[in-house]
């Protein structure tokens, strides 16, 4: 499932933008200050930072800029009432990815998130091709021969790692890692899961004391 960090300190537009991820199957995380923000990146990896830019303690556009700086390439939208040239030159300056101003169509932030979540699998096609399996990035979703294929959370979030990384080589440490949301993960129930979206017929091999990656077709 997709994770997004919602950081808005307006509680009745939060609660609205929360029943509309979820309805879209996003799993979201509210925080309603930028330091509540900055702790959540450290405890947990995100898919895209949704951030209002006037907030308590310090504003969205030093948070970004914090976290750009800390090395994190998360893709990010401001969501904010400042609808100026200069905050809107400001908020691409310390890493944007968009800027969106408020009061905006609700159907128009669902568009441009998964805009954004197609540019992170390198396409802007919905739809990603890997022998005869079939993954819908907008849905979230894996078939192989147009049938559905259930997976766990934990499945869900490695199919999603190795569609986006379709040429490269995913380090052990680095999916521990990116699966530690859930729980604590270690090397053996990493290669339980592994094992398990095999048996369903991912091309997956493995890289000798490095990790795994999707085998060229």
């Amino acid at each position: 499932m997709i994770k997004l960090l919602l950081l808005e300190d307006d509680h009745v537009l939060a609660e609205s933008l929360i029943e509309l991820l979820q309805s879209e199957n996003f799993d979201i995380v509210h925080v309603v200050n930028s330091q509540g923000a900055l702790n959540q990146t450290f405890l947990q990896n995100f898919d895209l930072f949704l951030l209002d830019v006037n907030v308590p303690l310090f504003n969205g556009f030093e948070l970004l800029k914090n976290l750009r700086d800390s090395g994190d390439k998360t893709p990010a939208i401001f969501l904010t009432a400042l609808n100026d040239i200069a905050s809107l030159s400001k908020g691409f300056d310390v890493g944007a990815d968009d800027y969106i101003k408020k009061p905006f169509d609700f159907d128009e932030l669902i568009i441009r998130i998964n805009a954004i979540l197609k540019k992170q699998y390198h396409t802007y096609s919905n739809e990603l091709i890997l022998n005869d399996f079939h993954f819908f990035i907008e849905k979230n979703e894996l078939y192989k021969s147009n049938i559905f294929i259930p997976l766990t959370p934990y499945e869900l979030k490695l199919v999603l790692l190795f569609f986006k990384n379709m040429n490269t080589t995913l380090t052990k440490d680095f999916l521990i890692d990116s699966l530690a949301d859930y729980k604590e993960m270690s090397e053996g129930a990493l290669r339980v899961h592994i094992t398990n979206l095999r048996k369903i017929g991912l091309p997956i091999v493995t890289i000798k004391g490095i990790g795994y990656r999707f085998a060229s077709s």
